[in-house]
């Protein structure tokens, strides 16, 4: 088998993502040799590969779901938002530059099709199948000419489409229906049929729409997928997705210890890679919520100022906020605070920005002896080492290059008191590391709180791979899916107007 399939969405946050890993774990269960993609994905949290190449992390979640090694095949193109009007375009796993939206959206995006489509093919060359993600919705005609994520690599590759839709958000056969009439003929003739997901109550009273929708379109649901809490999956990049799936829906377990732990993270702008703290969301007896306000900081027994596209704009926000004046009072009476990356940085002295903000030079918080300089050349690193008398493993994705100038060293960083900076995303995965942390953040606050001492974040993310693919296997039609992955799209597929130029 060579085969694929396209995962298309009616609109961004549908759950493509998931669905996708789904399939994937569904698959490598059946003995399938499978690998995901994305041609081209916009997103804040990235991960980096063992050869050093920035990704989408829901790339990433879905390479483990599909039981393979995450590459830059898997995300040849990669746009991490600087602002409302503007983006660094990363080419299979290096940044290439700045971009406007209108310049990318021309003829940059054309030329960059044909790296994207050898992406695809090699990957094809070397599994049995390739579960492709899209992007927003393949119906977003005003975009549609410089596709290289939906229909336009659908058409190229020959894939066939399936369109998963929201149910939870209300008017799903409208969106099924549009998205479909408004496709030119030559994309209707790839979408075979639709997935809803995030359905809660009783099917039998869905199934009168299903039947309507297969008349009116001449195409089946091939699945209902229900409504399933607290996933936790790196998804793509809004907040409301880590806030939705890891902090508010998580159970969290009650405390082996007395007392709970008190986790709050700053939501400063152009956030990235915040999920950074899944892994202590997943703790017994931890609660871990996003603020935006000083007040909030009082009861918080650690505060995590975590990794941001913007630095100075983060630092400028912490101080307009009030929270810059907040996380001082916590440094002077020995608080806990921990800053990850961009966080790290606005903690310093001294920041000196020519490339990311252009604002050259800039005061940080002080309160961490740190320097920062921005460099043209992004680290993109899997360090490891150790911290706390445990082995630690992280990622490094960052301009700014840290010149650390005292305190105790910490993951390439420092420590001063009670505040800690690290350029290592993804250290709090690291099990033995997070529980050695936690104790001393409990410590340093007077909390009788006792870190759990068989919690294993790698064996929690693989059972709730496990979740995706039970959903998929048990509530999708997956022999009608696996026929698509290996024949390709149906042939005599009806034509539904009016369709697209």
């Amino acid at each position: 088998m060579s085969g694929g399939l396209l995962v298309a969405g009616t609109t961004s946050d549908a759950g493509k993502s998931v669905v996708t890993a789904g399939i994937c774990r569904w698959l490598v269960r059946q003995g399938v040799k499978v690998a995901p993609f994305k041609g081209q994905n916009m997103s804040l949290n990235s991960f980096v590969t063992r050869e050093g190449a920035e990704i989408g992390r829901a790339q990433a979640m879905q390479a483990q779901a599909a039981r393979v090694e995450p590459t830059a095949l898997m995300n040849p193109v990669l746009l991490k938002p600087g602002g409302d009007r503007s983006s660094q375009v990363v080419l299979k796993g290096r940044p290439i530059g700045e971009m406007s939206a209108r310049g990318y959206h021309g003829d940059r995006q054309r030329e960059l099709f044909e790296p994207v489509m050898a992406c695809l093919e090699e990957l094809r060359a070397t599994h049995d199948a390739v579960i492709c993600e899209g992007a927003g919705s393949p119906a977003e005609i005003n975009l549609r000419r410089t596709d290289i994520v939906n229909m336009g690599v659908a058409r190229a590759a020959r894939l066939p489409v399936v369109v998963v839709g929201d149910i939870d958000r209300g008017g799903v056969f409208a969106q099924f229906f549009g998205t479909t009439a408004l496709l030119a003929p030559e994309d209707q003739e790839l979408v075979a049929g639709y997935l809803v997901n995030k359905f809660r109550g009783d099917v039998s009273l869905l199934q009168p729409g299903l039947d309507m929708l297969h008349r009116l379109t001449g195409r089946p649901v091939h699945g209902v997928l229900p409504y399933a809490h607290g996933l936790g999956i790196d998804e793509e990049d809004g907040l409301r997705v880590s806030l939705r799936g890891a902090v508010r829906e998580s159970v969290v377990a009650p405390p082996v210890g007395r007392d709970l732990l008190r986790v709050a993270v700053c939501a400063v702008p152009l956030m990235s890679n915040f999920t950074d703290v899944d892994a202590l969301a997943a703790e017994p007896g931890v609660v871990v919520r996003f603020v935006d306000r000083p007040e909030e900081l009082a009861d918080a027994d650690l505060v995590v100022v975590p990794g941001t596209r913007g630095t100075v704009r983060a630092l400028d926000w912490l101080r307009t906020r009030g929270l810059a004046d907040a996380l001082a009072r916590r440094a002077a009476e020995g608080r806990p605070v921990l800053g990850v990356c961009g966080g790290f940085q606005v903690l310093g002295e001294h920041i000196d920005d020519e490339v990311e903000s252009r604002a050259g030079a800039v005061p940080g918080l002080g309160l961490l002896p740190v320097q920062v300089r921005f460099a043209r050349e992004k680290t993109l690193a899997r360090p490891s080492g150790a911290a706390l008398g445990e082995a630690v493993e992280g990622y490094e994705i960052h301009h700014g290059v840290a010149e650390v100038l005292g305190g105790e060293p910490f993951l390439d960083g420092c420590r001063v008191g009670a505040v800690w900076g690290t350029h290592w995303h993804g250290s709090l995965e690291s099990d033995g590391f997070r529980r050695a942390f936690l104790g001393e953040v409990a410590r340093q606050s007077g909390r009788r709180f006792v870190p759990a001492p068989d919690t294993c974040f790698g064996a929690l993310r693989e059972e709730q791979l496990d979740r995706l693919g039970d959903l998929v296997e048990e509530h999708a039609d997956t022999g009608a899916l696996l026929r698509l992955i290996e024949q390709g799209p149906p042939a005599g597929l009806p034509f539904v107007p009016p369709g697209a130029p």
